[in-house]
């Protein structure tokens, strides 16, 4: 298995396919270090070297985690965090904060977390609506020109608030969910962001686990610590879960055709989006990893793309992706 390469932005190369981190310390199902140790080292041998993470995943311990496990290999990583989406010790959530004082005080915190003097990629988290976006990015300026961070992203932005940033300081990635399940962003932020010349990096190319084929009515959810079977999550909830593992159904069968797993196909679906979209699939398993890394090496035809957009059409999908989306900038 190898991975080939993909540019984001006018100059940060990055494998074609990253490794969200995220689900090895918490959210989905009982957080496992020594797995998403192994996880991470074995991307690296496979030349996955795109690596996400963020300060509140844990909170705090993912960051810990990709550091312990990329020291002895920082050379080869590009290393993506983010701050803004604000966390207290026990877990609280306390708000987003965008001010520049938080985004310096949050920089640092994730150097010493991450036991590295730079960061590759750096994002907002999430939009503060309550702060201006030029400020927070000049704050982020001021770390690139500080020389602790190399290139800056946005998350879950608007098309406009991605403009205005872009006009303070050249923007690489947008970070946002996209996937068979979601492509909303195709109406106005992807176009945005091409003319922009900034990459896309989906995350949740899998629609969490649903596009795997794995998640069942009564099965899938990994004990009680995983909280995709909640309110959070609306796609997974009764009636919505019912048609939309109608839709896996059908990528099921393309995939059986294409002699691909499901999860696979969704995968090399979104691959096959541009050579600017980078997706960061999660997992702390090594054989669910090996899995994901295959889909660079199933290669989509027209007739194929044509398929799964009939078989999973965008206003099919039951639920919108968060119970709440008011932290979502629109």
């Amino acid at each position: 298995m190898t991975i080939p390469r993909r540019t984001l932005g006018t100059d940060l190369t990055v494998s074609a396919m990253g490794l969200g981190c995220m689900g090895m310390s918490e959210f989905y199902g009982t957080p496992d270090e020594q797995g998403g140790l192994a996880t991470i080292r074995r991307a690296l041998d496979l030349g996955v070297t795109f690596l996400d993470t963020a300060d509140m995943y844990g909170p705090f311990v993912n960051e810990q985690l990709v550091g312990k496990a990329i020291a002895d290999r920082r050379e080869e990583v590009q290393l993506a965090t983010k701050f803004g989406n604000v966390r207290g010790p026990n877990g609280e959530r306390l708000g987003i904060d965008g001010s520049p004082e938080y985004v310096r005080r949050a920089a640092d915190a994730s150097l010493q977390r991450l036991g590295v003097d730079h960061i590759d990629l750096y994002y907002q988290h999430r939009v503060d609506k309550t702060v201006p976006i030029e400020d927070t990015v000049g704050a982020m300026k001021e770390l690139v020109e500080a020389g602790k961070v190399r290139h800056i992203g946005l998350s879950e932005a608007s098309a406009a608030n991605i403009r205005t940033a872009h006009a303070v300081h050249p923007v690489t990635a947008l970070q946002t969910e996209y996937s068979l399940f979601t492509r909303d962003l195709e109406d106005d932020i992807l176009p945005t962001i091409r003319e922009l010349g900034i990459g896309l990096v989906p995350y949740s190319p899998l629609g969490r686990g649903l596009l795997t084929g794995a998640i069942t009515r009564d099965s899938g959810a990994d004990g009680e610590a995983d909280n995709r079977r909640s309110s959070y999550f609306p796609r997974f909830e009764g009636e919505n879960l019912d048609a939309n593992l109608a839709l896996v159904d059908r990528v099921r069968e393309l995939a059986a055709a294409k002699g691909c797993t499901p999860g696979q196909l969704a995968l090399a679906w979104v691959l096959a989006q541009g050579d600017d979209v980078v997706p960061i699939p999660g997992t702390k398993r090594v054989a669910y990893l090996e899995e994901n890394v295959a889909a660079a090496d199933v290669t989509l035809t027209g007739e194929d793309l044509a398929a799964l957009d009939a078989a999973v059409p965008r206003e099919a999908v039951a639920g919108d992706r968060y119970g709440d989306m008011s932290h979502i900038d629109a």
